[in-house]
């Protein structure tokens, strides 16, 4: 009954890495049905008693529809909300907040000009009744201010729910073109190189096959010619496969440029051509994404430098943004990231605002001398 659609307000806040349960937290607001009376001159009355049983259960039940449902059906619970509110408004003054969480869910799915026609109207029906049926204007006149505000804030996070969104597609889709390119210029290296080499042997192995009768020693010739072709361009596959591992880093780098500029984040980069072990320049690029991943989602930056050195320990590679700094504590990433370094004897040291007179943060990655190739 409450397993949410894969277009709820649950799932979506899911697929975003949210907990299912937030909206629950949302749920505390409702206590004010039960403070209410406090305020009143009769107090927690047989009445109050019997009507909030009767339709307390039914809001939290419409409550939790609205945020499993999928999105098109969230305005029937919405609207239910809202009719309960006004059929219990002449004697129940909890009715006023299923009015508030009416207000708020029926934005849930309704564009920014529908969103406030209703509240508007809403609004205007509600202070009608409460003002016939003798409610002090005094306790009606917040109303409209607090559900205009909390519209307009709904209404921001939506927008911003949606920009996350766009930006997540966008990253995701310059990586899937990165990679394509990739696989596209690892086809056409091993097309130049293994094309013409392959048409030679074929030839040759002809050759020596025609020959093999008449002139066993030509034949021979060119069997020889089709070993020495075929160990050298054993060679040149070695030697490219060795540079594709090598691009590693490069690539990281590019694609760093791309994430961040999407951002408008400006990236600065004083790279040392410097020749590692695959295994460590791998581990060297895994550290260079988590650090430009980390710096896109958390730090507001709108700078970030990027330096690889060689220096008498080894390979130094410093990353340093202009963000928000503070106190740094390290997560599942930074962990990872200091597990792989620490595989080829490296480490990483992780500098807060409070440790240099720049502002932001400087990620430092070693790797020992052992590691160059």
């Amino acid at each position: 009954m409450f397993t949410p659609a894969p277009d709820s307000l649950v799932a979506r806040d899911a697929a975003r890495g949210q907990p299912g349960w937030s909206h629950a937290v949302h749920l505390m607001w409702s206590m004010w049905v039960f403070i209410t009376p406090m305020f009143e001159p009769h107090g927690f009355t047989t009445r109050w008693v019997v009507l909030t049983l009767a339709s307390y259960p039914v809001f939290v039940l419409a409550y939790a529809k609205a945020c499993t449902c999928p999105m098109r059906h969230i305005t029937w619970y919405a609207l239910l909300m809202l009719a309960m509110a006004f059929a219990l408004m002449p004697w129940y003054v909890g009715s006023l907040t299923y009015f508030m969480f009416g207000c708020i869910m029926i934005g849930g799915c309704l564009r920014a000009i529908p969103y406030a026609a209703i509240l508007l109207l809403a609004n205007a029906a509600y202070l009608s009744e409460g003002l016939l049926v003798g409610y002090p204007w005094q306790s009606l006149l917040w109303l409209p201010v607090t559900t205009a505000t909390i519209g307009v804030l709904v209404q921001v996070q939506r927008v911003g729910k949606r920009k996350d969104a766009e930006l997540a597609l966008s990253h995701a889709e310059v990586r899937r073109m990165a990679a394509f390119a990739e696989r596209e210029r690892i086809g056409r290296d091993l097309h130049d190189l293994l094309g013409h080499t392959l048409s030679m042997v074929a030839l040759k192995a002809d050759l020596a096959g025609k020959l093999i009768e008449r002139d066993p020693q030509g034949a021979q010739r060119e069997i020889a010619d089709v070993a020495r072709i075929a160990r050298d361009t054993l060679s040149e596959v070695r030697a490219t496969v060795t540079n594709m591992r090598n691009a590693v880093l490069t690539a990281e780098l590019a694609s760093a440029k791309v994430l961040l500029h999407a951002d408008n984040i400006l990236l600065a980069t004083q790279i040392d051509e410097i020749l590692l072990k695959p295994d460590a320049e791998s581990a060297l690029a895994m550290s260079l994404r988590e650090a430009i991943t980390n710096v896109q989602r958390h730090a507001g930056a709108r700078f970030v430098e990027v330096r690889l050195q060689r220096d008498g320990k080894g390979v130094a590679m410093e990353i340093h943004d202009d963000g928000r700094g503070g106190e740094l504590r390290a997560g599942n990433g930074l962990t990872g990231m200091r597990e792989r370094l620490e595989a080829h004897g490296g480490s990483l040291e992780l500098l807060g605002n409070s440790e240099r007179s720049e502002s932001g943060t400087t990620l430092v990655v070693r790797l020992p001398a052992r590691c160059l190739a």
